[in-house]
């Protein structure tokens, strides 16, 4: 389980992770490995995730989000496939965490 608030958690089997070749500057490994990650995350059919959540998360998200509600992080700042997997890990519980604040009236 990913926390991303005391008390919201999400199953890592919600989440589908993709390893694709990454574009840019790497020498001749960049041909070889697949580094580059793409998260996908569906908070519309999440159980986990609250209407009030999702709304506010598809907002924040703008065209990472399908129509769907599928949720897509690119990754590819590192050379490291670990490394950009936790980054789009990392990516998502911030942009979830921010979606679970609720506004101020």
């Amino acid at each position: 389980m990913i926390q991303i608030t005391p008390t919201l958690f999400i199953e890592e089997s919600d989440i589908q992770l993709e390893f694709v070749r990454a574009s840019g500057a790497g020498g001749q490994n960049i041909n070889k490995v697949s580094s580059a990650v793409h998260l996908r995350f569906n908070a519309g059919q999440s159980s986990a995730i609250s209407g009030d959540i999702r709304n506010r998360l598809k907002r924040l998200a703008g065209k990472k989000m399908t129509a769907d509600g599928v949720l897509i992080i690119k990754a590819n700042r590192f050379r490291s496939q670990e490394k950009n997997r936790k980054d789009a890990v990392e990516r998502l519980v911030a942009l979830i965490r921010r979606a679970a604040v609720k506004p101020k009236p």
